[in-house]
């Protein structure tokens, strides 16, 4: 295929290769150039016209645009502008095809499941870092049996921060520390922190959750005298409770898969994400739970997930997260659309209802079923929201806080970094893929040459149940590439 009409009522079209000035397509002839992945005008649209994709308005037209002409930031522009007011409005919503299906994970004492089993040093605060490190690395020798490694989670934070900068620290160290991907934790302090550890357990045990008290240990540095020593005598014996674990067959529902793109380019919308859109619903019927974040990218998007909620309490929440975050924009005088990012331009998108409408495709047709604040952990099996920005990183370790034990990463640019869990990378375009042989994951450039979405989500999810088995692993995870990001808002002292 050389172009794709989204839907009946757009009025542009998108290059899936390169097109030549005088090219027939569509009906129209191209009279510039079009770069594969950006749009061309199906027909003449007036300055002040809408431009409509994916059969929704993307924009509006800033000067006349002729039949075959490219249509891009010189020529269009965002909608939106600021709060909007809301109606409920729900659609009826069919019921998911109901599947089946099982992974082989390491069954946690609270009943859930990992698909990696993990050492995890997780300091309080910046100050141990270099400590967690150095650990890391030396108990990398106690690793045998079903122990995957060794890995400390640095960060800047645990200490000179206020009010909510200081919770959400805690929450996403909290949400780490019982993540179900590590079989065992040594929780670093240094002992003079703001976060200190007697406070962070009371945060480890809200709600009632549970700590495996054989599995979680903690250490202040300055309490003892040789810490080194102190904490690899914990992590020997961590790593060997760890190495006697075994993979059990269980329920695809008990897997939760974060749903993130970055790195966006004019496929990703009519590639990957659906595609993740696929296999998103494939799983919610398979019982399991799937979490779509990045709130800021699903503006000019959001009425379509709102008339998805499943009552009106959830669509309360949803124009909850909408607004809260747009007004976190406008508190610091930023334009709440300044959006698409450069990469993402290049690439074929031009305003962020074109990146929003393309981006919300992962959560593919199933009822919102939650919406959660950052920290909070999975509640409802099925499609939640949840409360994180588009950043790569904080969104990424967003989802692993809240029990994502991998996270779907669909990109049409590519990227290297991985998250605490095992990230996914899925490309929109074989190219990228082709290119990038050991940053991408899972090629659904296919499309493009297939047209098959469908085929294509269930080999994603197959894929996925392997990976959850054991049977394969990223490119994030065989480079050693991992990390965290805490989203931050507010005053360090």
């Amino acid at each position: 295929m050389e172009f794709i009409k989204i839907t009946p009522n757009d009025n542009v079209a998108v290059a899936l290769v390169d097109l030549k000035a005088g090219t027939e397509v569509c009906g129209v002839t191209l009279v510039e150039d079009i770069p594969a992945g950006h749009k061309f005008a199906l027909k003449q649209i007036a300055e002040g016209e809408t431009v409509r994709k994916y059969n929704n308005p993307i924009g509006h037209a800033t000067s006349d645009i002729a039949p075959g002409a490219w249509v891009h930031t010189h020529t269009m522009k965002t909608n939106l502008d600021g709060l909007l007011e809301y109606s409920y409005s729900p659609i009826e919503i069919p019921a998911l095809p109901e599947g089946k299906a099982t992974f082989k994970g390491f069954v946690r004492a609270d009943g859930r499941v990992g698909i990696r089993n993990e050492i995890w040093i997780i300091p309080t605060v910046g100050c141990v870092n270099e400590t967690a490190e150095v650990l890391a690395k030396k108990a990398s020798e106690f690793v045998s049996g079903s122990v995957d490694g060794v890995y400390a989670f640095t960060h800047p934070f645990g200490c000179s921060q206020l009010g909510d900068d200081h919770k959400n620290t805690q929450l996403a160290l909290a949400g780490l520390t019982l993540h179900p991907n590590a079989g065992g934790v040594l929780v670093l302090g240094l002992g003079c922190e703001n976060n200190q550890i007697d406070s962070f357990r009371k945060v480890l045990e809200e709600d009632g959750r549970y700590i495996d008290e054989t599995r979680i240990k903690f250490l202040n540095c300055q309490d003892v005298d040789n810490e080194i020593d102190v904490a690899l005598d914990i992590l020997r014996d961590l790593c060997a409770q760890a190495a006697q674990d075994k993979r059990e067959e269980v329920s695809a529902d008990k897997l939760i898969v974060g749903l993130k793109c970055g790195g966006s380019d004019g496929f990703s919308g009519i590639t990957a994400n659906p595609t993740v859109g696929v296999f998103s619903d494939m799983l919610i019927g398979c019982g399991g739970s799937t979490i779509l974040t990045e709130v800021p990218e699903m503006f000019g998007a959001e009425t379509l997930l709102m008339e998805r909620a499943e009552s009106e309490d959830i669509y309360n929440k949803t124009v909850s997260l909408i607004n809260d975050f747009k007004s976190y924009f406008i508190r610091y005088g930023q334009t709440v659309y300044e959006n698409p990012s450069p990469g993402n331009k290049k690439g074929g998108i031009t305003t962020l209802e074109d990146k929003s409408l393309g981006c919300t495709q992962k959560s593919g047709s199933a009822a919102v079923k939650d919406v959660l604040t950052y920290g909070q952990g999975v509640r409802k099996a099925g499609l939640n929201l949840l409360s994180a920005p588009g950043n790569d990183l904080v969104a990424s370790t967003a989802l692993a806080v809240s029990g994502a034990q991998l996270v779907i990463f669909t990109t049409g640019r590519g990227t290297p970094f991985g998250c605490p869990v095992p990230t996914v990378k899925v490309s929109s375009n074989t190219p990228l893929a082709e290119k990038k042989p050991h940053w991408i994951d899972f090629n659904a450039g296919v499309i493009c040459e297939t047209g098959d979405i469908a085929a294509c989500g269930k080999d994603l999810f197959e894929y996925i149940m392997a990976l959850a088995s054991g049977e394969a692993y990223t490119n994030n995870e065989k480079n050693g590439m991992r990390g965290i990001s805490i989203f931050k808002d507010g005053v360090t002292l």
